[in-house]
């Protein structure tokens, strides 16, 4: 026997309720058969969409456990709690998907052409010309991805990620002559904070950032309408500096970690090298020292090579693709006779990772936390008695799956207590090129966000990534809370003083 647990809406009392059932399990059972065995042993009148049973209509999606997903895909656990979508409810498991049929219309999905011509020969199209469109058109419609979509939920200015699809798709169709920018522009192109949940969600595996979004923001920048002013100001500082930020000159590393570093080492040949990424080495020095200090102490030598640059990760999530290869070779140039790479920041990491072979680049990439889980002994630690939390950045659980590593070093610490928030993966509103082009959706990802962590009475929120301790910080500091952000390297360093 199993349990499952049903959020229900009686429109006629306005009423919201949970209900729990107990049904027998037979081996494989899908989330829709449960609906249908809870429905006949209880006479429970559950009411839910359903259609092909295939996975191909889209008309069952639900949420499972905070997860939007197809009743009739995914396997019913014990203790399962099942919801609807995040949209106006009609009742129980039934969402109003009228309103989606209807911005649908509002857009220009039909191809257009200048020809008028009814005469003209048929057109000849080449299976490369249709790659880019071709690759967005197994959608099934099941909406999935506006339900977990953290900006839809934020702003009208965004259409969501299942409209940028439909809009990319004809875009990059090769039959069709509009030019489509403003609109896509208009619908909320620059919105996006890349957090993959979209990927993730689909059912059919589209990357709708990457192969829709990100590719629009190229397209409109190579077409020299986009992207927005705060994005050029990233590409100019990395055209002049090979860095997107500066170091700040009235700190301890006036030139940035990197040339404080070689000033006091001798350069040496380790098998292990660190990529320091643009805001360890000049906003987070420090971050770099306690990682330097912490391999000393494990007897792990690492190099920190001059002349690494940007990784490309801020021009990429905002189009600006140009200058990317020459960033790509020369850290290529730098790291390829590395055994393997270090990465504390979960956008470097998943730029060298998932984008340097798309430019032919191959590399050895590593998070800090999937390094050094195996390599920390409880016994040479402090007793540190604090409350922490995690949070989940973006690029490191769904960019490079990574979710257990960092919590299973924090769980090992002495003198810690690890307690989970109540959607540790959402996004907090930090990345693609959200938190300097739409600065108010991020600081309202980063509310939502602190607003979990102020539940749990906790000393720290600890990450991995620089951009989400910038706007989980800058949250924090607003609602005066009492706990205070922290990245992993400087708890480790606390752990090992």
């Amino acid at each position: 026997m199993i349990k499952v647990n049903v959020k229900r809406y009686d429109p006629v009392e306005d009423l919201h309720y949970t209900e729990s059932y107990e049904i027998e399990k037979t081996p494989k059972m899908k989330v829709l058969d449960a609906l249908h065995q809870i429905n006949k042993k209880y006479d429970a009148n559950i009411a839910y969409r359903y259609s092909c049973r295939a996975g191909q209509c889209g008309s069952c999606a639900i949420k499972v456990n905070q997860e939007a997903v197809l009743a009739c895909k995914e396997e019913i656990q014990d203790n399962d709690t099942l919801e609807a979508l995040d949209f106006n409810i009609i009742k129980d498991l039934i969402v109003d998907r009228q309103p989606f049929s209807e911005e649908v219309r509002d857009l220009n999905l039909y191809l257009g052409y200048e020809s008028t011509d009814s005469n003209r020969e048929p057109e000849l199209i080449k299976p490369e010309e249709y790659e880019k469109s071709d690759r967005l058109r197994s959608c099934i419609g099941c909406y999935s991805c506006l339900s977990m979509c953290p900006v839809l939920k934020k702003t009208e200015s965004f259409v969501g990620p299942y409209f940028m699809r439909n809009l990319a798709d004809i875009s990059f169709d090769p039959r069709d002559d509009m030019s489509r920018n403003e609109e896509v522009i208009d619908s909320g192109l620059y919105y996006c904070t890349s957090c993959g949940q979209c990927t993730k969600t689909c059912p059919k595996e589209i990357d709708i950032y990457g192969k829709a979004i990100e590719l629009m923001r190229a397209k409109i920048f190579n077409e020299n309408e986009g992207p927005l002013a705060p994005h050029k100001l990233i590409r100019e500082s990395v055209i002049n500096t090979n860095r997107t930020v500066k170091p700040d000159e009235n700190s301890d590393y006036p030139e940035g970690f990197i040339k404080r570093y070689h000033k006091d080492n001798e350069d040496k040949k380790a098998k292990v090298a660190f990529f320091t990424g643009c805001m360890i080495d000049y906003k987070l020095p420090w971050i770099a020292e306690y990682l330097v200090k912490l391999f000393d102490k494990l007897d792990i030598d690492v190099d920190i090579p001059e002349g690494q640059v940007c990784c490309g990760s801020p021009l990429l999530r905002t189009g600006q693709v140009d200058i990317v290869p020459d960033l790509v070779n020369t850290n290529y140039e730098i790291f390829n006779d590395y055994d393997t790479i270090i990465t504390v920041c979960a956008g470097c990491g998943a730029t060298l990772k998932n984008n340097y072979p798309e430019y032919g680049v191959e590399l050895n990439v590593m998070d800090i936390s999937e390094f050094l889980q195996d390599k920390l002994n409880p016994d040479d630690m402090n007793e540190l008695n604090l409350r922490v939390t995690y949070h989940d950045p973006c690029h490191l659980v769904r960019s490079q799956n990574i979710s257990q590593e960092p919590r299973n070093i924090l769980k090992s610490l002495k003198g810690v207590e690890f307690i989970e928030m109540e959607k540790p993966a959402q996004c907090c509103g930090a990345g693609g090129g959200v938190k300097s082009g739409k600065p108010e959706i991020a600081e309202a990802l980063a509310d939502e966000k602190v607003d979990m962590i102020d539940k749990l009475d906790v000393d720290y929120v600890v990450t991995i990534c620089p951009f989400c301790e910038y706007n989980i910080g800058d949250s924090l500091k607003k609602k005066n809370s009492k706990t205070s952000v922290i990245n992993m390297m400087e708890l480790l360093n606390k752990a090992y003083e």
